[in-house]
């Protein structure tokens, strides 16, 4: 498109000297941009670098041990008869437990303590397993980090499963009560209804075929906590993770599992409350997901082949 410059009539020579002259200052700012982004890589490894919302931009699975530690996260509420059963299964590949207890008025911290002297007791001010979860994620120091509840219907039994899932390849292993080998002696009618119909509307929005969305049996490399906030304090936390799971871009499985009755009392969780709780989680979400969300882009090849 020519320049038009009004009451004056421009030559070709001219013209092109002028356009000529545009370019080079043009590419001159380019120039200093690309040189100071260059700059800044020399200063930082680029796997270090945060993109949009401070989240690393590159997830090196290539880092990942082949040999690695495991951290199980308890959280608890007045779990002191239950602890015991959720614990004496624990696998010998498990190299740390942390019981968060969440201002429990029973025996739970001294129930964990007699269980396994090396348990690290976390005591969390903050009410909710949101909450219980995200200080139990900052406690551990695993290389991989299992969510493990402490009413004592899930058989730790089943960690090796969700280890062998993540060093096949898997970022995030899911407990799955609907798979084949898997089920549950626990599950009422009325929330198996409730949990079939939210994983019908979080795999219609996230485009995924989950078979169970609200199971608290999940594995992870501690790796994907780089690209994940845990930022809700109730039970709603399973669906939110699975959601900003889906749409990070990492790898997820479902690992079947069995789910038992509940040992002693009764269950912290309340069908039409948290319910609720799990809606807004997901309408929070799915917002979220609307306005885009930055994806995990793993490391190039060529990096680690020299290629």
């Amino acid at each position: 498109m020519l320049d038009l410059i009004p009451n004056r009539v421009s030559s070709a020579a001219s013209l092109l000297d002028h356009r000529y002259r545009r370019s080079n200052s043009v590419w001159s700012r380019a120039a200093d941009e690309t040189n100071g982004e260059q700059q800044a890589t020399e200063q930082q490894p680029s796997e270090q670098q945060p993109s949009e919302g401070g989240q690393p931009r590159w997830l090196d699975r290539s880092k990942r041990s082949t040999k690695p530690s495991v951290s199980v996260v308890i959280p608890t509420l007045n779990e002191s008869r239950n602890l015991p059963y959720a614990m004496w299964r624990l696998p010998d590949l498990v190299t740390e437990v942390i019981v968060v207890d969440g201002r429990s008025s029973d025996d739970t911290a001294m129930t964990a303590a007699m269980m396994r002297p090396d348990v690290k007791v976390v005591l969390e001010p903050a009410k909710g397993k949101g909450a219980a979860l995200r200080r139990g994620f900052a406690e551990a120091t695993g290389d991989i980090i299992v969510m493990l509840d402490a009413d004592g219907s899930a058989d730790g039994g089943e960690i090796q499963r969700f280890v062998d899932v993540l060093l096949a390849g898997a970022d995030f292993a899911k407990g799955s009560r609907f798979l084949p080998g898997g089920g549950s002696a626990d599950l009422t009618h009325i929330r198996s209804l409730g949990n079939q119909a939210l994983t019908a509307m979080v795999n219609l929005i996230c485009q995924t075929r989950f078979s169970d969305l609200c199971y608290g049996y999940n594995a992870f490399w501690r790796d994907c906590l780089d690209f994940i906030d845990i930022d809700v304090t109730g039970f709603e936390v399973e669906t939110r993770l699975m959601m900003m799971v889906a749409t990070a871009g990492l790898v997820m499985v479902e690992v079947p599992s069995w789910e038992y009755d509940r040992v002693h009392g009764v269950s912290n969780l309340k069908a039409a409350r948290d319910g609720m709780r799990v809606l807004r989680s997901i309408w929070t979400s799915t917002k979220e997901i609307r306005r885009g969300r930055a994806s995990v882009r793993c490391q190039p090849l060529g990096e680690h082949t020299n290629a």
